[in-house]
């Protein structure tokens, strides 16, 4: 009891540190829980929603499944009748090996189709009629389809059969409702059967949303009593089966992320299951390519924000240990007094875990609470520090959430007992001889830690960008390079190795300082400047951890600016305008022929159909310079498959041809810029004036040994060469993707070559052939308004890429919400405990110097020039430790932002990846320290202010 009484004292006597020591816990408990908690929310919305975009795209359900198989044997014997019987019961398990509820489920079966004609048709009418149905039976058929004629049938047990037919089919048997078919089997037995259409059906949206059964699949046939079909033809056999089939209307919104595995195993086991066991088996489930996708993805999504947490966890611990330090720091003399009156080691730790544990409990309690919040802001995150309103992810805690968070509270402890144990050591001799120590040279500095650290992250930069380089030279994607998570923890390791290096010198530029103007400085600067020379030590804890949280926050800041941009230019170059659309061509191209029509190889046929060109048709193109909310239009013809030829030695090859209007394509294309020597509208123009003017690549100018001036012949299949004169070269141009494509068999990627003209020569000296369009829209302008005229004026439309769709679907990519998210909430928290950990320091130093500074108010001192000496030390401390930090953070932005390159396909990485700064981060940065800055200096001021000398000089005597 006696303990826990000591404990509850000492925490009472220290809340404030207390306080921030929960407050420090809880943040990491709310970090570690956000993990899992994000993966798995932003997973499971965005599968929901590509499965929703499967039903608006290809109009069925998401979870549609069909599973159809043909019955090889002809004839119905026992072995065949229990093989359906099995298939049957493993159909209706599928719900349950799915992990899925069956909205809705039907089956079918079908009979060999066989000739239809009237009971009462002669001779003549039997040869010429061509009709052919078979029997099909449906499960729930009463419930399933419309009767808009007649009755439903009944199982009659006279030989007729009573059937169910669509209006075509019976219009096609030339009979009414209610007269006497007789179906008429092809096999050798020339079996007939009778049977007497009752009713007429037609397809019943409203009785099964999820699963409608739609009756013009199969008009051809006759449907009858699903138990009937089974006794007559299943068990009875006297007709032939060819096909058994199976539909489910799965609940895909019970398809969770953790599900995904074994939802694809059940589709794998389906089809192994059906592969050849009566016959060919047919699998459709349209969702299952996007549900595949999914597999491992939140294995991938962990690792990452575990590695973009990484600095933001490093700077956590900091936190951690430097409170914990500092609440140690305080009570050090008392365990020195325990420990010299006997207390033994075990006994003080005793204390400080259970002090410990009940804070992490206390943190537990909370944290994951806070990190279902974290959550929310990662998920609503559109960009770095923006938000928009999206739908609030689905969040619920976890048994997983808990345990990680558990993990996380057991290692922050096990942090912050550190300082305790180092603590129980020392005796109160040691203490006091450690008092008078305090100028002795750190740990850090002897071992050579910094520079340890900022080797180990060079190292490992160099390797990783010389294995960035082997992936561009042989033009492999960056899947190719395993991701590891140590790749995001160098920016850290590297803040902290560069801060400390720096730490390392900074004393000396102190005493440079106190040397060069010893003479002249004031009382309260000279005292300043003796204090942090004398004690640099001292100050070590907080200029660590300013220069860490400004350098995270500002690699925050520039890698998540970096990757929005980047992202947002390779989509717009990538697609060139704002829309690029191609429209449908009348030509008088033949149809295309069938398999069994495909002329022999040599014959004249296949000769004619090689050399006889396409005449195309140019549709009307003032419909799309007249439409609403479109600033300008141009037409941009592309010939991936074009040649040339060129140079004195006759240099020839392939090479892609574009032909734009300059005018047009200066007014619509999207360019970013410092891709070119000079502005785009600057080749445009150089080219404006003469016709046969054309731009080439580099890549071609260099393999074919081009210059200015030189002429170059260019033509595609079944066309004369055309002469054409080279006026400039390019690196990039809009939609051109200049990178290797594939490595050859060398090991050399292929490089793309390029050639800009004019559309109007290319038509009137090559050939007219379909040209895409690209607009650019207005400010404020909706593409959906682009594509209601489009419809409302019928144009058809083969191919469409828009850039703000493909820019909203590349936000709301799982990944990307996570860097952004990750990055915004590491600057925030950064910022944040930055603020904690600078007053908690600065009071805890302040109350310890009370005898110092009641001395000095003794000795005469002005208040005045007191607060000089409080704000000199806090500019010559924190001030400096932010402008190293701003240093340190571009030095890490500059080497390690590139890392997040593999984060976009190296292949198709168009435009270069490259930095980006903005100066509204450097200026909320220098806000939020500056204002914290000031308000540590305010409260600060208080405190001395509200210091009284003969306190302050009662408390030294003590």
């Amino acid at each position: 009891m006696a303990l826990w009484t000591m404990i509850l004292r000492k925490m009472a006597n220290n809340k404030w540190l207390q306080l921030n020591l929960w407050f420090g816990l809880t943040l990491c408990v709310a970090l570690f829980s956000s993990m899992p908690l994000y993966s798995e929310a932003i997973l499971q919305r965005t599968l929901t929603k590509e499965l929703q975009q499967i039903q608006h795209e290809e109009g069925v359900y998401p979870g549609y499944m069909r599973i159809a198989t043909t019955v090889s044997t002809s004839k119905m014997d026992e072995k065949s009748i229990k093989s359906i019987a099995r298939a049957d019961r493993f159909a209706r398990a599928i719900p349950d090996r799915t992990g899925l509820d069956a909205l809705s489920f039907y089956q079918q079966r079908f009979t060999h189709k066989m000739k239809v004609y009237g009971a009462d048709a002669d001779e003549r009418e039997k040869q010429y009629q061509k009709t052919a149905g078979s029997f099909k039976s449906l499960s729930d058929m009463e419930k399933r389809v419309k009767l808009i004629e007649g009755r439903m049938p009944a199982d009659r047990q006279d030989g007729i059969f009573e059937a169910l037919v669509t209006q075509k089919f019976l219009f096609a048997a030339k009979r009414a409702l209610g007269e006497e078919l007789i179906l008429e089997s092809p096999e050798s037995d020339r079996g007939t059967f009778r049977v007497i259409p009752v009713g007429i059906i037609e397809t019943d949206a409203a009785a099964d949303p999820y699963l409608p059964y739609l009756t013009n699949e199969t008009e051809d046939g006759f449907l009858i009593p699903f138990e009937q079909f089974d006794r007559e033809f299943v068990k009875g056999g006297k007709a032939r089966l060819t096909l058994l089939e199976w539909r489910f209307a799965l609940n895909y919104e019970q398809l969770a992320v953790d599900k995904v595995e074994p939802f694809t195993q059940a589709v794998t086991d389906i089809k192994r299951y059906f592969r050849g066991r009566l016959g060919v088996e047919e699998v459709n489930i349209p969702a299952i390519e996007t549900v595949s996708s999914y597999q491992g993805k939140q294995e991938k999504l962990d690792i990452m924000m575990l590695s973009l947490y990484a600095p933001v966890m490093l700077m956590l611990a900091f936190y951690l240990y430097m409170a914990a330090n500092l609440i140690i720091e305080r009570q050090k003399t008392e365990i020195s007094v325990l420990r010299s009156r006997g207390a033994s080691r075990l006994q003080i730790m005793t204390a400080y875990v259970i002090e410990s544990v009940m804070l992490g409990i206390a943190a537990l309690a909370a944290g994951p609470f806070l990190g279902v919040w974290f959550t929310g802001a990662l998920g609503a995150s559109n960009g770095f520090l923006a938000f928009v309103r999206r739908s609030a992810l689905e969040v619920s805690l976890s048994s997983t959430a808990y345990k990680i968070a558990a993990i996380a509270v057991g290692g922050a402890i096990l942090l912050t007992l550190i300082p305790a144990f180092l603590a129980t050591r020392v005796t109160i001799v040691g203490h006091k001889q450690q008092m008078a120590r305090r100028s002795q040279m750190p740990f850090w500095h002897k071992a050579g830690v910094d520079v340890i650290l900022v080797g180990l992250s060079l190292y490992l930069l160099y390797n990783f960008n010389r294995r960035q380089e082997d992936l561009r030279r042989l033009a492999l994607d960056s899947d190719a390079l395993q991701l590891d998570p140590l790749l995001f923890l160098m920016p850290a390791i590297f803040a902290l190795g560069g801060g400390l290096l720096v730490l390392r010198v900074y004393p000396w530029l102190i005493r440079l300082v106190y040397w060069a103007g010893r003479r002249w400085w004031p009382p309260a600067l000279y005292n300043t400047l003796v204090q942090i020379s004398r004690s640099s030590g001292q100050y070590l804890t907080i200029k660590v951890f300013l220069i860490m949280t400004v350098a995270t926050g500002l690699f925050s800041a520039n890698a998540a600016r970096t990757i929005n941009d980047n992202m947002e230019s390779k989509i717009r170059y990538a697609i060139g305008a704002d829309i690029a659309l191609a429209t449908k061509w009348e030509s008088d191209a033949p149809p295309p022929l069938s398999t069994a029509s495909v002329p022999q190889a040599g014959t004249g046929s296949e000769s004619l159909a090689e050399t006889r060109r396409v005449q195309y048709t140019e549709p009307p193109f003032q419909a799309f310079e007249k439409l609403e909310g479109v600033e300008s239009v141009a037409k941009v013809f592309r010939k991936p498959d074009a040649r040339f030829s060129a140079g004195a030695g006759g240099t020839s090859g392939k090479t892609e041809l574009v032909g734009i209007d300059t005018m047009a394509f200066g007014s619509t294309a999207w360019m970013k810029g410092g891709l070119l020597d000079y502005p785009i509208n600057s080749y445009l123009n150089l080219i404006a004036p003469d016709p046969k003017a054309v731009l080439i690549s580099r890549s071609l100018a260099d393999k074919a040994k081009l210059k200015p001036g030189d002429p170059i012949r260019l033509n595609w299949d079944g066309l004369d060469q055309a002469q054409f004169t080279v006026y400039g070269m390019i690196d990039y141009w809009p939609s051109w993707n200049p990178l290797p494509s594939a490595a050859g068999n060398d090991d050399k990627a292929a490089e793309p070559h390029l050639v800009v003209g004019h559309l109007g020569t290319v038509q009137n000296r090559l050939a007219v052939e379909p040209y895409e369009v690209w607009m650019k829209l207005k400010a404020g302008a909706s593409s959906q308004i682009v594509y209601d005229q489009l419809k409302e004026n019928r144009v058809q439309v083969t191919s469409l890429r828009d850039a703000t769709q493909e820019l909203i679907r590349s936000v709301n990519d799982p990944f990307r919400m996570a860097i952004n998210g990750v990055m915004t909430l590491g600057f925030v928290i950064s910022m944040l405990i930055c603020f904690f950990g600078f007053l908690l320091f600065w009071l805890l130093t302040l109350a310890g110097r009370s005898l110092q500074y009641g001395v000095l108010r003794a000795m005469g001192l002005p208040f005045r020039q007191m607060i000089g000496m409080l704000v000199s030390e806090q500019l010559l401390t924190s001030g400096a430790a932010v402008v190293i930090g701003v240093i340190v953070g571009n030095a890490t932005s500059e080497l390690f932002v590139p890392l997040f390159e593999m984060s976009f396909a190296t292949a198709d990485q168009v435009p270069p990846f490259e930095i980006t700064y903005q100066l509204d981060d450097y200026l909320r940065l220098y806000g939020i320290v500056g204002a914290m800055l000031t308000t540590g200096l305010l409260v600060l001021g208080y405190r001395l202010s509200r210091t009284r000398i003969a306190q302050a000089l009662r408390l030294g005597e003590e």
